[in-house]
């Protein structure tokens, strides 16, 4: 039986997580407002999201030494006034370069929040509790996508733009009050040396896949330039990679992707990311600007992958438990690339109902399969190999995400530019979740190389 304390404490990194993830998509809905206020060219907003999201994988690498070298307690909590303090910032910005600064700030607060805060959790988690502890902590990610575009439409719409980084205050005022009084103290490695080559290395090639991502996802630039870009930051980064394998103490110690169900939760669950990840994206984008619906009423229609992420959610460990991880993968994998393909074919006279629905199922795949990744990544690890694995999965996790959306907008910019003028603008949109579906399908496939009692260990009458 897990402990109310424990509960509560990945209750609250979840809650962290939470702020983490909205703040890197709802911003998006706020850019023109944000124009308008500072008097800047619309194109010229992407920096603040670009900012952040560039600061987060810089420095997602180095928490995992923050967390060996220093107060697990001590980080978590300094983080947590760091990001709440940025959002006030970024709330009270008075000129737009103040704002940027202030979302650089949030960026490297938000680094070390998460990572810390969830390798908290993981550590005091034992193998059969490890399940039921995963399940608290993946939903901010499957929820934040869906629920970001409705939340800053409605903001803007009838607030304001500063609301959307005010709303971070009293979450971040609660997560610092209950991780102060629950949270114990943990002794660091005094003799922990920081390898500088390791996290240069990796923050450039991190950084500038993030940079090259947004370049792709910006349609005002040029998807030409940012593919070469993108590939040059790829080789970057598996330079960086090669060193950190060869090195003797390295930032992240890549010894953990020998332990194949850890591997397939960073590979298979990277091209997972691709497609769930800019799914909710892409339907809002073709409800708007494919059926001329507004902003609230996409969002609303998007809503509904929260619906089943939420609805499955009481039943998640209990039919992994069951069934075992690779079944439910199989199972939960198939339903998210039917939906993307059926998704494909929406049309101004689909019945509303219908849409409700295959969002639903979608939402309860992604939740499925989230949760198994989450889980069985961590479940033939020790507790020394922990820290290693929480960084490197926050690493790829957060470059995964953006890549989806930098993906699919230039699958969508290139069909647009075939279709476009011809009456067929729909094919864009359908082109792109069959894409979105072949990136499920491929990692469904590496699925099938688990063997059938992969992660057994973690659950439960098995």
């Amino acid at each position: 039986m897990i402990e109310k304390k424990q509960k509560k404490i990945a209750l609250i990194v979840a809650m962290c997580l939470f702020m983490e993830m909205l703040d890197g998509t709802i911003v998006t809905t706020a850019t023109p407002a944000i124009s308008n206020t500072f008097k800047v060219p619309l194109a010229s907003t992407s920096v603040i999201i670009t900012a952040y999201m560039i600061t987060l994988a810089m420095f997602i690498p180095l928490s995992g030494w923050f967390a060996d070298r220093f107060n697990n307690k001590t980080i978590f909590l300094s983080a947590i006034v760091i990001f709440t303090g940025a959002s006030i910032g970024c709330a009270l910005s008075k000129s737009f370069d103040f704002l940027v600064a202030m979302r650089i700030i949030q960026g490297l607060g938000g680094s070390m929040m998460v990572p810390v805060g969830r390798l908290i959790v993981l550590k005091k988690t034992h193998k059969k509790e490890l399940l039921q502890m995963i399940s608290y902590l993946v939903w901010p990610g499957l929820i934040a996508p869906a629920i970001a575009p409705l939340l800053g439409g409605l903001i803007v719409t009838y607030y304001s733009w500063h609301l959307i980084f005010a709303i971070n205050i009293p979450l971040g005022a609660i997560a610092f009050l209950v991780s102060f009084r629950i949270l114990e103290n943990s002794n660091g490695d005094k003799n922990k040396s920081l390898d500088w080559m390791g996290f240069i290395l990796i923050g450039i090639g991190a950084g500038g896949i993030i940079y090259a991502a947004n370049i792709l996802a910006d349609s005002s630039r040029s998807w030409e330039k940012g593919l070469v870009l993108l590939l040059i930051f790829i080789m970057e980064f598996l330079l960086a990679m090669l060193y950190l394998y060869r090195t003797k103490d390295p930032l992240i110690d890549l010894r953990v992707l020998k332990i194949k169900t850890f591997r397939i939760s960073q590979t298979g669950g990277s091209l997972f990311w691709f497609c769930v990840g800019a799914a909710p994206f892409l339907l809002t984008i073709m409800l708007q600007n494919l059926f001329g619906w507004s902003a609230a009423y996409s969002g609303s229609i998007v809503l509904f992958i929260f619906v089943g992420n939420i609805g499955i959610k009481p039943a998640s460990t209990f039919l992994i438990n069951k069934y075992g991880f690779k079944t439910i993968f199989i199972d939960s994998m198939l339903v998210v690339s039917i939906t993307m393909v059926v998704s494909a074919f929406f049309s101004i006279h689909t019945p509303i109902v219908f849409m409700i629905i295959i969002t639903i199922l979608s939402g309860i795949g992604r939740s499925l399969t989230f949760t198994s990744y989450n889980s069985i990544a961590y479940s033939e690890l020790d507790y020394k190999q922990t820290n290693a694995a929480n960084t490197l999965e926050s690493t790829t996790k957060n470059m995964a995400q953006a890549l989806g959306i930098a993906i699919i907008s230039v699958v969508l910019r290139i069909g647009q530019s075939i279709f476009s003028g011809k009456g067929l603008e729909s094919l864009s949109y359908r082109l792109s979740f069959f894409v979105l579906a072949v990136f499920c399908i491929m990692a469904l496939i590496e699925i099938f190389t688990l063997p059938k009692n992969a992660g057994n260990v973690v659950l439960k009458d098995r």
